[in-house]
């Protein structure tokens, strides 16, 4: 049959949930209306809407959000496809809410504007229609609509709140196999351009479905390609993925058949192909080897069990089993990683607490994983983890400086031959003069008469990249030990000055290599860190909002994503603030994402909340996990307990909220309070100088019971050495007030609620502004100092209680920072007269109390706040042991154990 219309020249209506170039969401094609069709529904308008009028709709990805009532109609348009059922459910969440970039009336004038340039198009279907019965078995859910109306006929109804999909459904009077538009032949499962708004590019789909409407009407269903600038990457980093490269996904939505444009060749590649040689040997217009999913903004690998290069054009199209994009991955199934230590690379470690959350969750879930590398720029946070981490390589200084070392160290074994690759340039052994040379006859002759020593190389012992010797020459350096000299003559020496001691440097490179000091590519499992990024932080006035990545502060993000291109781990966690992709329209998480991506990166992000794990404090921050398309791509544990919800979470990004969906009951354990996480410790003053105390309290709740266990006690430790038979208290010391703040502090009532607005001399306006009262007189502290200081009083407009005010058992803290003082953030402790001590704190962020701390006690502050919380990571690293064993489940979130981590090791549930 032939059908002909007139088609304006580029103007279609697209609905919100298919990818479109906008700076939220992708969004689909609509339907675009025929002529008869919009005649024919026009007379369905209801009344009282006016012709300029929009209805919307929150509906699910592939259904249209907005009606323009003078020329669309109500048409019911069908839910996703059999094969994306269930994702359908879950992408809701993430889905657009917008339309076209064009206002309604700007978008009526368009309307009218291309009527003058209307063009004739034929679209028919080709060939007789499939038969009904075989129609039935590949699209099932388009005679779901013919089985309800026959039920509605027959006086059957449902409830007001129960969902029917059905209702949605365009009804088909019969299906085709092919079709010929404007001179093209389509068939089922090719691939197409569909037409797009005026002056944007055409969107990319398969052709999933033909049929012809009840109404006559001739539709096609498509399931949609991403292009990088229509998923979370968005056009400010396309530029870094491969401009044929598009991502599949499960969304679908039914079209006219007259918006088919062109017929596409998309190939269907397996990861990390060399796609110049592709593109030389293969005919494609794009190509596809990911999927990508709205819910967490995930990039999943398709399923493996396909030849290299098939075509989409051959009928191939994903299956209906892949739920969350990933149906079964070759190389995970049953892995077995209990007996292979794992071996992992903490980035910007601090003091080490994501990491040995990540291992004691890894470890008690049963797959050894151990922290063998790290890396910090502060000393005494470098010095607490060798403390409690003596297993691990800890190197103190700019990650920029170890990647190059890295670099250097890669070069050095391969001049010994110990890896492939090109050796390092200052490094020739043929060369080297014979030991003793320093000692020839040929140097009798020289002049003695400075006395000079010579110095003879007993060993190398230690390497670094930088400038140790702080000579402003930064380079490869060698720790050397001097023959007949003690370890305090022992010096940094650069590699150039070492050039007769290359047999002292291959040893040293030959051992260092067999024992891993420094990794090399392919020999990281997993990559873990926390990039600073200083210039997104709200306190920073001048930040750079227009081009973030050329804030000096914010170049760590660039050095962590090139040490994984180094060094190609398995899995990477990255874990930074929420401004990551909040601030300048999450720039610098979009680049994050681009990176890795770019990097054939599994990759997807949560937002987690402490608290929801067992703490009393919210403190949400995100987690993105990534990995290599042929391994499992980690999920994100849903919380365990419940939680004072405090912040928000940025609108774009909810989807990516780590929660319970909506109607859902989950078995959640109670709040935790401040009572049950410190009440146990014993009383201490503000001048306590002791770093290590008795405990003098039994523990009063299952936290302290558990936060008490010893390092070979705790679920998920490797140690077996018992700790002392009564364990000590570390950090149990307060920062100490100067006399002023300590004067001050001693005057707010304890009790629930109290701060320096309890302070004699201030009133509280009707605005709740707190001002001093002219009445009376203000009173001074010994030093001449004002009792109720100005900064207190102007601190947030006068609007504020945070300065100096005191927690109460009943509460809990919002997060947990590196500063100590009082002045603007409520940290008093409950009913003694002093902040939080550090191991409160700690405890606040999910410290063991066998976690022992270095430096002075501001820098030991500063540790715990910047640190992850324990027991977030703890839960990520269950996850990442799920993975490692090919165990995890294809959604994007997974249940723990109930109880956890109160469990036996190696009790290891499979996700639903």
């Amino acid at each position: 049959m032939a059908n002909k219309r007139k088609q304006p020249a580029k103007s279609a209506s697209k609905s919100a949930s298919k990818a479109k170039s906008d700076k939220s969401s992708p969004s689909e094609p609509a339907p675009k209306k025929t002529k008869r069709q919009i005649e024919t529904e026009a007379k369905k308008l209801k009344p009282g809407v006016k012709d300029t009028d929009f209805v919307e709709e929150e509906e699910k990805p592939g259904k249209k959000k907005k009606v323009e009532k003078v020329e669309e109609s109500d048409v019911a348009e069908e839910p996703e496809g059999e094969m994306a059922e269930q994702e359908e459910e879950d992408e809701v969440a993430g889905a657009d809410n917008g339309d076209v970039h064009l206002m309604p009336a700007q978008r009526k004038a368009k309307h009218r504007e291309v009527k003058d340039e209307e063009e004739e198009v034929i679209c028919r279907f080709l060939e007789a229609p499939v038969p009904e019965s075989e129609a039935r078995l590949k699209w099932p859910y388009r005679f779901a609509i013919k089985e309800k109306r026959k039920l509605k006929s027959n006086g059957a109804s449902k409830s007001s709140n129960e969902e029917d999909e059905s209702d949605s459904l365009i009804e088909a009077r019969c299906h085709f196999r092919k079709a010929e538009v404007d001179g093209y032949t389509y068939n089922l499962e090719d691939d197409a351009y569909v037409q797009a708004g005026e002056g944007q590019a055409n969107y990319i789909g398969k052709i999933v479905e033909m049929f012809e409407g009840i109404d006559g009407v001739p539709y096609f269903r498509a399931q949609w390609f991403y292009r990088a600038r229509d998923t979370v990457i968005q056009e400010e980093h396309e530029s870094l993925i491969y401009e044929k490269r598009v991502f599949f996904s499960v969304v679908q939505d039914d079209n006219f058949l007259d918006c088919l444009v062109k017929p596409l060749v998309i190939a269907r590649l397996q990861p990390n192909v060399d796609i110049k040689r592709k593109e030389e040997e293969m005919n494609f217009d794009y190509y596809y080897d990911m999927m990508y999913h709205l819910p967490h903004c995930s990039f999943v690998s398709l399923e493996q069990d396909i030849p290299e290069g098939d075509v989409s054009e051959t009928g191939s199209t994903i299956s209906s089993d892949v739920e969350g994009g990933l149906a079964a991955v070759s190389g995970a199934e049953g892995k077995e990683e209990e007996n292979t230590e794992m071996t992992l690379l903490d980035i910007y470690a601090g003091c080490g607490a994501m990491s040995t959350g990540l291992t004691l969750g890894a470890n008690s879930a049963g797959v050894k994983l151990v922290t063998k590398w790290a890396l910090d720029l502060n000393k005494y946070a470098c010095e607490s983890l060798k403390w409690n981490h003596p297993e691990t390589k800890v190197f103190n200084g700019f990650a920029h400086d170890y990647l190059s070392l890295l670099k250097e160290w890669q070069k050095l074994c391969a001049s010994f031959s110990l890896v492939q690759g090109p050796g390092h340039e200052l490094i020739n052994l043929d060369s080297e003069s014979d030991s003793g040379d320093e000692n020839e006859d040929d140097q009798d002759d020289e002049d003695d008469s400075n006395d000079s020593e010579v110095y003879e190389v007993e060993e190398i012992y230690d390497i670094c990249y930088g400038d140790p010797k702080e000579c402003d020459k930064v380079g490869l350096y060698f720790k050397v030990k001097w023959k007949g000299y003690g370890p305090t003559y022992d010096t940094w020496e650069p590699i150039d000055g070492l050039s007769g001691c290359q047999q002292k440097i291959k040893d040293f490179v030959t051992n260092g290599h067999e024992n891993k000091i420094l990794p090399l590519p392919g020999m990281v499992d997993v990559i873990c860190g926390g990039p600073p990024c200083q210039g997104i932080s709200g306190f920073n006035r001048f930040r750079d909002k227009l081009q973030p990545l050329k804030d000096e502060k914010n170049k760590q993000l660039i050095v962590f994503m090139d040490i994984v291109q180094f060094l190609k781990p398995r899995f990477v966690l990255m874990e930074n603030v929420v401004d990551l992709f909040k601030f300048a329209s999450a720039y610098l998480g979009r680049y994050a994402f681009a990176r890795l991506v770019a990097m054939n990166y599994q990759a997807r992000f949560g937002l987690m909340a402490a608290g929801a794990y067992g703490l009393a404090q919210f403190r949400m921050r995100a987690f993105l996990w990534a990995s290599l398309p042929s391994e499992r791509l980690p999920q994100y544990p849903l919380p365990t307990h419940d939680v004072v919800v405090r912040g928000n979470v940025p609108v774009e990004f909810e989807s990516c909220f780590v929660a319970y969906e909506a109607g859902q009951t989950p078995e959640l354990e109670d709040k935790l309070f401040l009572e049950a996480v410190i009440s146990d410790l014993p009383p201490v003053e503000n001048g306590e100088k002791r770093d290590e105390r008795p405990y003098t309290n039994e523990p009063d709740s299952e936290f302290q019971q558990f936060i008490r266990l010893g390092k070979h006690e705790m679920p998920g430790s490797t140690s077996s050495k018992p700790e002392l038979s009564s364990p000590l208290l570390y950090d149990h010391r307060p920062l100490c007030l100067n006399e002023d703040d300590y004067a001050r502090v001693r005057r707010i009532p304890r009790r629930k609620g109290a701060n320096f607005r309890d302070l004699p001399g201030l009133k509280i306006g009707a605005d709740n502004k707190v001002e001093l009262d002219p009445e009376v007189e203000r009173e001074l502290l010994p030093s001449g100092k004002p009792l109720v200081p100005d900064y207190a009083i102007s601190f947030v407009r006068g609007t504020s209680t945070k300065p100096f005010g005191r927690l109460w058992w009943d509460e809990t803290v919002p997060t947990v920072v590196g500063r100590a003082e009082p002045h603007n953030q409520v940290i008093l402790h409950p009913e003694q007269d002093r902040v939080l001590t550090i191991r409160e704190n700690a405890r606040l962020q999910g410290f063991p109390d066998y976690y022992k701390l270095s430096g002075p006690v501001k820098e030991r502050y500063i540790q715990v706040g910047n640190a992850v919380a324990v027991p977030v990571a703890r839960a990520l690293g269950h996850s990442l042991a799920l993975a490692l064993k090919g165990n995890s489940g294809t959604k994007p979130t997974f249940r723990l154990p109930q109880g956890y981590p109160f469990l036996n090791e190696g009790n290891l549930e499979v996700p639903e």
